[in-house]
């Protein structure tokens, strides 16, 4: 057996997908690691629903995966847990903690009639000064709204709403808390008082500082492991576990942003862009920027993008079958094969273009009646090149988040790439040569949510006492992708073009999808 560290950290994700963590020491090394793989369950149209049982019963196996493939001696020096996860979630409960629903999370737009009329009643400009971003059906007020209005009995039992980690926080600690990121995040809170707001609250007719939990700092300690948590997970009662955060904030820490002109991208099924500032936004632009106090950085813009990830995954399933079997017989991953094809076409995708907004779209759009495209196809259009289009527009949307927040004093002089996007080398160069910056690639441990997570739970302890330095100690880049020259000429060329194609739609979007509703009544 190796010689033990003093301290171990476990860090978790729930994210849309997967709930997964790792053990580590404080030095970096994980020890252990696992994870469950989270439904999605769709009981409507515009709605995307999640199971809390589900996530509990994934979180409860996980921990116990891990505490159980290490020495009881390691298990006895954990020191911390900090949890992160998806937002925003919608997840009622009762006075006992019982979920009364599945969850809404933040793909759900049933909710976009309920955001009309809260902007309507308080006044857009008013709304976006409250709360300091851009309404979206992702959001919370529109869907308590909606819960309200159309559960009412179930609202009428509703203790708290809880975000997803926070559910898991309070079936380890048994405490009802919201962390200050997701709070921040959730529209529900008026930023220049950082309180739950009044003017909010009483618009959709609920008592927020009632509905929702008391919010702590994502380092604040609030509360420790349970005697029933600990038999149920085989983490040691009395663990202290943390507040934690979003995984948008927790992929900051992952991936080692310290320095001003630094950003990055967390890509999964969906995307965050993240980009450093050396000043606060106004509130009514499109993307606004977050408190962040590592380095020299004082704050991050964060763009959400809907479907990075999925709009891959969509054309799999739909339309995949021919590349899922040129792969089997060639025993290569699906993935990496679709890498290979969409490689091998030129850029621009022989004049295909592809619009990412299968969900609708959050930043810097903000509406849910975007619709996904191609554009520019013919009878010359082949497989491949739709495969680069999607890969492409993709890559578009991040620089429509990257332009949107530098003419709000977003510095970028290169990307730092995490997630499971980061595997598809393809991927990293069309977009070093959307950006023209160089594509940084992280190590196996850097950029992976749950380390973010453990991070912050050695902060929260005091196992890490300077987290700047514990940052540039640990995460680590492995490869510098640069851009093709090649390439980004013709991106500059056509990013133009994807601009300005959807302006030109927008309104015809928004009047079919109205026509739509009318028609599916």
């Amino acid at each position: 057996m190796n010689a033990l560290a003093e301290n171990y950290l476990i860090g978790m994700d729930l994210g849309t997908t997967n709930v997964k963590a790792i053990l580590m020491d404080e030095d970096g090394n994980t020890l252990a690691r696992a994870s469950r793989e989270n439904h999605l369950i769709f009981p409507g149209k515009s709605m995307v629903e999640q199971s809390a049982d589900e996530w509990w019963d994934n979180a409860r196996a996980v921990f116990r995966e891990i505490t159980s493939a290490v020495d009881p001696a390691v298990v006895a020096r954990i020191r911390g847990i900090s949890i992160s996860s998806q937002t925003v979630s919608m997840l009622p409960v009762d006075k006992d903690g019982n979920p009364l629903r599945n969850a809404m999370i933040w793909m759900d737009a049933r909710s976009a009639k309920e955001m009309h009329y809260i902007s309507l009643m308080l006044g857009h400009d008013h709304y976006v000064n409250i709360m300091g971003g851009q309404p979206d059906v992702a959001f919370l007020p529109n869907k308590i709204l909606w819960y309200k209005m159309q559960e009412t009995e179930l609202y009428l039992k509703t203790e708290k709403i809880m975000q997803a980690s926070s559910y898991i926080n309070m079936k380890l600690t048994g405490k009802m808390t919201m962390d200050l990121d997701q709070a921040v995040r959730s529209q529900c809170m008026d930023i220049s008082t950082m309180k739950w707001s009044k003017e909010i609250g009483d618009v959709i007719g609920v008592d927020l500082d009632k509905m929702l939990p008391e919010v702590y700092a994502v380092s604040d300690i609030i509360g420790t492991v349970t005697p029933e948590a600990a038999a149920e997970t085989g983490l040691p009662s009395g663990t202290p576990v943390t507040a934690g955060a979003s995984d948008a904030l927790t992929s900051v820490y992952a991936t080692g942003i310290t320095q001003l002109g630094e950003a990055c991208e967390s890509t999964g099924t969906s995307s965050i862009v993240f980009v450093s500032s050396p000043v606060k936004s106004p509130n009514d632009v499109p993307i606004v920027t977050k408190p962040y106090s590592v380095g020299n950085v004082p704050y991050i813009f964060d763009g959400p993008i809907s479907t990075s990830g999925a709009s891959l995954k969509w054309y799999l399933d739909n339309f995949g079958q021919p590349e899922k079997d040129k792969a089997a017989s060639l025993g290569k991953d699906v993935y990496d094969l679709m890498n290979e094809i969409a490689h091998e076409v030129p850029a621009g995708s022989n004049g295909t273009m592809f619009f990412p907004y299968l969900i609708g779209e959050r930043a810097p759009l903000w509406n849910s009646h975007a619709k996904g495209m191609f554009i520019g196809m013919s009878l010359d259009t082949t497989r491949a090149d739709m495969l680069r289009a999607i890969f492409e527009g993709t890559a578009f949307a991040v620089r429509h988040v990257v332009e949107t927040v530098k003419a709000s004093g977003g510095q970028i002089n290169c990307l730092r790439i995490t997630g499971g996007g980061a595997k598809s080398r393809t991927w990293s160069m069309i977009k070093a040569s959307m950006l023209r910056v160089p594509v940084m690639l992280m190590d196996k441990r850097s950029g992976d949510v749950p380390f973010g997570d453990a991070l912050i739970a050695g902060q929260a302890t005091g196992v890490y006492t300077d987290m700047t330095k514990t940052i540039e100690r640990l995460v680590h880049v492995t490869e510098v992708i640069q851009p093709v020259d090649a390439w980004a000429d013709v991106y500059d060329k056509l990013y133009p073009y994807y601009i300005g194609l959807y302006q030109d739609l927008d309104k015809d979007l928004l009047r079919l999808r109205n026509t739509w509703i009318e028609l599916t009544k």
